[in-house]
């Protein structure tokens, strides 16, 4: 298990970035902005460089004062019981927002820790909610990232509450397509960063119970697995079984 607690960057890890040059701006808040919104944005925009694996952008229960945003590598974010258990709550992929759950109460209200060597935008969030007030655009864009966070917490609560093992870890793979598709990366052929140990964790299943299943889909031909990478072979039976559908011959 990581240790999150130890290990929090220091000022020199920081850096200036523009969020004119990022690849993944389309995604991300500055979608649709004109150059003079950019250059706003730019004005209040930090970055936090070489995040390594293990690294934490920020903790449960800290104050927050910030938005982040993924600009390279991923990140998961994950709660705790009183217990000490930890429940991942989110992986988070260049182009993403992370800890919208605290806006507004002044607490953060997950861990985030990156996966492997990344770097993720921080923008004041005071300064920010002030170009949201004058800038209508930005405020549009914005609102376009909570929805889309909230839709997506939805769908993971439905699955939890009413899909099969099968049926969240083939959605799981279609989503991560998906969301690679998006970022201009291949949507059939990806490395999966997270550990298998989270990824069952994320979708509330025994790590026994999600090899068997990564095992049998590539035992049907639906994917290839190759250690962290993963090959879709055939998206449509994919998206049969997460529908709770068998679609295909190869299935049993």
């Amino acid at each position: 298990m990581l240790d999150v607690t130890k290990k929090y960057l220091t000022p020199v890890d920081r850096e200036k970035i523009e969020c004119r040059t990022c690849n993944v701006s389309h995604i991300c808040i500055p979608h649709a902005l004109t150059g003079s919104e950019l250059e706003n944005l730019d004005d209040i925009c930090k970055a936090k460089r070489r995040i390594e694996p293990g690294d934490t952008l920020f903790h449960e229960s800290e104050k927050q004062t910030r938005i982040h945003a993924v600009r390279t590598g991923s990140f998961k974010t994950y709660v705790t019981n009183s217990e000490g258990m930890e429940q991942i709550t989110g992986f988070y992929l260049p182009g993403d927002i992370i800890g919208l759950d605290g806006l507004g109460g002044g607490i953060c209200q997950s861990t985030a820790v990156a996966i492997e060597t990344s770097t993720a935008c921080e923008i004041p969030e005071a300064e920010f909610s002030r170009l949201c007030e004058h800038n209508s655009e930005l405020n549009n864009s914005f609102m376009r990232i909570l929805s889309k966070e909230i839709l997506r917490e939805q769908q993971h609560m439905m699955a939890l509450g009413q899909m099969s093992a099968e049926a969240r870890v083939a959605g799981f793979i279609i989503n991560l397509s998906n969301r690679f598709r998006e970022r201009g990366f291949s949507a059939t052929e990806f490395n999966l960063n997270m550990s298998r140990h989270d990824i069952a964790n994320y979708l509330a299943l025994a790590a026994e119970t999600l090899s068997r299943i990564l095992s049998k889909f590539q035992d049907d031909g639906h994917i290839d697995v190759q250690r962290r990478n993963i090959k879709v072979l055939d998206m449509d039976e994919l998206h049969c079984i997460s529908n709770g559908k068998r679609c295909s011959r190869k299935s049993s």
